[in-house]
């Protein structure tokens, strides 16, 4: 499996020196706390048994939970970092730029390929079946998915393309150097645990060696010099844990990334939401039917270039443009219909609710919350809904365009099947 790093030279050597940084800020901690805090000052000088294994248990405890959450947290970045597998034009253009360096074209391998700006015109593109076969997805204006020009494949919801590692992202949060890579939905779970246990673990090591200090200033003892490089250190990595700490606390229970938070307040998602077939557009929405339809051959024996995405006629009648082929009977009942709708500035569909928020990030329960061993549930997308569960927002658009009754929505989703089945045979 290969490794997932920058493309950037000066980073890709910043994330491999820091860990050797924070190991011999660990060790330098660990030789303070147990050495000359708990066995010098505290055992031998106070005979202070007690509070000096009181100090061993907890520090140590961290220090293993810190430990084993930080190898979880590289290993996802840097080996499964959750990334969109490529389009077979974006692997097509890789392997030619290879092949290119190894017959010796380096100085333009780039520009010697070509750029897919705009998204595959094929109705049977893929990567394009796993949208239509959700009852609600983000889309474009037109009704089809958002397109990476750079992957050349579909994006799903919440997928965002990184320009540091080159890749599309699920769920991308940041990239982060301290950790080796990008956080995004595979690792931020663990990311979190990593931050929280260290915060605490900078913690211990600030109160026990500041604890130390005044109770040698104020008994006269003479000042131990190891004290005051723990105390800068904690101080400075423990404000640093702490403040990411509170801050993925509060993505979690938004539900939301860094990413997404980035003009949150005055972005519109546009969704497209699975009505009957058969439904027309209004003045307040489009619509569009999957798959999408095919040129028709024409005389000269090549294709009529791919003209729309299937949208609807702005007659209202919902049918499909006459210079496309006509479905067969046994393909009809397999068409879905989408209604494209967007939501209110700032509003965010994936809002569950603090607790649910917390539960698809952090897991169902305390062993989860607590060890760095399962993912998040929410890198599971195999449910029809949608790639993310959808919350109360959803619910408010579809009374907005008063589609509530239409829209297919989990409990109703059998109800509309048999509809549609109905329709089916009363059309033959």
């Amino acid at each position: 499996m290969p490794v997932i790093e920058s493309t950037r030279t000066a980073t890709r050597w910043i994330t491999r020196v820091v860990p050797f940084i924070l190991v011999a800020a660990a060790s330098y901690a660990t030789y303070a706390v147990v050495g000359r805090v708990c066995c010098t000052y505290l055992i031998n000088t106070r005979g202070e048994v007690g509070a000096a294994i009181a100090i061993l248990i907890l520090y140590f405890l961290l220090l293993v939970l810190m430990i084993a959450t930080y190898a979880r947290t590289i290993s996802t970045v840097l080996f499964d970092p959750g990334l969109v597998p490529l389009g077979p034009l974006a692997i097509e253009r890789e392997k030619a730029a290879r092949d290119g360096r190894k017959h010796g074209r380096r100085g333009s391998d780039l520009e010697s390929q070509p750029y897919y700006s705009s998204p595959d015109p094929n109705p049977d593109s893929p990567g394009l079946e796993q949208f239509y076969t959700k009852d609600v997805f983000i889309c474009e204006n037109d009704g089809r998915p958002k397109w990476c020009s750079v992957c050349c494949n579909w994006k799903a919801d919440r997928v965002h393309h990184s320009s540091e590692i080159n890749r599309c992202v699920y769920r991308m949060d940041h990239f982060c150097p301290w950790v080796g890579g990008m956080i995004g939905e595979n690792s931020f779970k663990f990311f979190v645990q990593f931050t929280t246990y260290t915060a605490c673990y900078c913690g211990v090591v600030l109160g026990a060696t500041a604890s130390s200090i005044h109770k040698q200033l104020s008994e006269g003892f003479p000042l131990d010099p190891h004290f005051i490089p723990a105390i800068v250190l904690a101080a400075f990595f423990g404000l640093f844990t702490f403040l990411m700490t509170v801050t993925s606390m509060r993505y979690i229970f938004l539900n939301m990334t860094n990413v997404d938070m980035l003009g949150s307040q005055s972005k519109v998602y546009q969704l497209a939401v699975r009505v009957p077939r058969g439904t027309g557009p209004t003045d307040k929405f489009t619509v569009v039917t999957y798959p999408l339809p095919r040129p028709v051959e024409v005389t000269n024996g090549q294709s009529k270039e791919f003209a729309g995405s299937g949208m609807a006629d702005s007659s209202g009648s919902g049918a499909r443009s006459n210079d496309t082929l006509p479905t067969p009977a046994r393909d009809e009942l397999a068409t879905r219909t989408f209604a494209i709708l967007k939501t209110e500035p700032g509003e965010n569909p994936w809002d569950l609710g603090i607790w649910r928020n917390w539960q698809t990030v952090m897991g169902t329960n305390a062993l989860d919350w607590i060890l760095p061993f399962r993912r998040s549930p929410c890198v599971r997308h195999e449910g029809h809904d949608s790639f993310y569960p959808t919350g109360h927002v959803l619910a408010d658009v579809l009374v907005r365009y008063n589609l509530a009754d239409l829209a297919m929505r989990h409990e109703g989703a059998v109800g509309l099947e048999m509809k549609e089945l109905g329709r089916g045979n009363d059309g033959s």
